[in-house]
């Protein structure tokens, strides 16, 4: 076969191979949802009126579209730190308890200071918000670069501490004065003042976190591919050795890193608490408060390929999937252990999907290494005859 015919044969067949890659967390989206349905008629529930009324209730009406907004705005937030955590080869796995520091500053600052103006109140709030997901991201972040602690563990466990902090806060100093009177006490803080909250889209509850989430995205793409730090994150995450050889400060970048990735969880607590429910409550656990968002946030980012703009609708169709199965619950009658199987399947799909991708741009990789050679070798062996 002519080189030309075979370079081009080759480039159709990276192209197809890429495209199927990025395809693949949707097919692990259906595959998910197959599953589900299987459920669903063992339960004698009909799989087309279910999904049906998932679809219907997360955007069927202007109010439930909201709705899956307002949903993946912490979502979003969370999967722009783990963005850049993932290209700096680091797994930050602690966005649950991110997010609850980063609310217990901002929630304290606006229970505690009430005279200011609102808008400066908000940014400041978002300040310590970031502050608090960032110190909390930033230990893990320490402790994996200088002392190779590995920060899966680590981010974990931070988490359980930051729910015994919340817990502790949420039933002592910062209870609402009113539930501190009552006999059966709720672990909540008390509301926050009318001004101290972000601006709504009315009658529905997205507000401007949806805005300055979408404007972060954006900006988080400009960091990891125009900037010289993202550039330095990206190195990292490739090739440590090679980066440490060319002058990049590995241990540095790796702390960087966890450092923008716990600052994104911190500031969706901080909208939780400003942009949705006006305080802090809790069940007692991390769930209670954060909704699961520190953990679907890395779903969304894996099904978006680990690319902040793409991120934006993954965490809009993860949004939709959490409103949408509630709404199923309700018109298909099934148990909500159902609508907590479907949302773990849809994770489970979607994350070893990216585990399949990865192993198939290596295969590809080095398919397209051999091809490259064939010619050349072949060339050669043709000289070495005729000499």
């Amino acid at each position: 076969m002519p080189p030309k015919q075979a370079t081009a044969e080759l480039r159709l067949k990276d192209r197809a191979g890429s495209i199927f890659d990025q395809l693949m967390p949707i097919f692990a989206t259906l595959a998910a949802l197959l599953v589900g349905a299987i459920f669903l008629i063992l339960l004698d529930a009909n799989p087309i009126t279910a999904y049906g009324a998932l679809v219907q209730g997360a955007f069927g009406s202007f109010n439930a579209f909201a709705e899956t907004l307002v949903k993946a705005i912490p979502l979003l937030l969370v999967g722009l730190g783990t963005c850049i955590a993932y290209r700096g080869s680091v797994t930050n796995i602690g966005g649950e308890g991110q997010m609850i520091i980063g609310a217990i500053l901002s929630t304290w600052f606006g229970l505690t200071f009430t005279e200011l103006p609102g808008w400066l109140a908000i940014i400041i709030a978002m300040l310590l918000g970031i502050l608090g997901g960032m110190i909390w991201g930033g230990i893990p972040g320490i402790l994996k670069a200088y002392f190779n602690v590995n920060e899966i563990l680590s981010t974990v466990m931070m988490n359980a501490v930051a729910v015994q902090i919340m817990n502790y806060l949420m039933r002592g100093p910062m209870i609402d004065p009113i539930q501190k009177e009552a006999s059966s006490q709720i672990p909540q803080t008390a509301r926050l003042i009318e001004a101290y909250r972000l601006p709504r889209l009315s009658p529905t509850r997205l507000h401007l976190g949806l805005v300055i989430a979408v404007l972060l995205a954006v900006a988080v793409y400009f960091l990891l591919w125009r900037t010289t730090l993202g550039y330095r994150i990206r190195a990292v995450g490739q090739n440590q050795p090679a980066s440490n050889y060319g002058g990049i400060d590995v241990k540095k970048h790796i702390v960087v890193a966890l450092l923008l990735s716990g600052a994104f969880a911190g500031l969706a607590g901080m909208m939780q608490v400003y942009g949705v429910n006006y305080r802090m409550i809790t069940d007692g656990s991390a769930t209670g408060f954060t909704g699961n968002a520190g953990f679907n946030g890395i779903v969304a980012a894996l099904f978006g390929q680990l690319h902040p703009l793409i991120t934006i609708p993954a965490s809009v169709l993860f949004g939709g999937l959490l409103v949408g199965a509630n709404a199923m619950q309700r018109v298909v009658q099934v148990p909500s252990a159902l609508i907590t199987a479907l949302n773990g399947l849809v994770v489970v799909f979607v994350v070893s999907s990216e585990f399949f991708r990865r192993r198939s741009q290596k295969r590809r990789l080095s398919q397209n290494g051999t091809e490259q050679h064939k010619p050349e070798d072949a060339d050669l062996q043709q000289e070495a005859g005729g000499a």
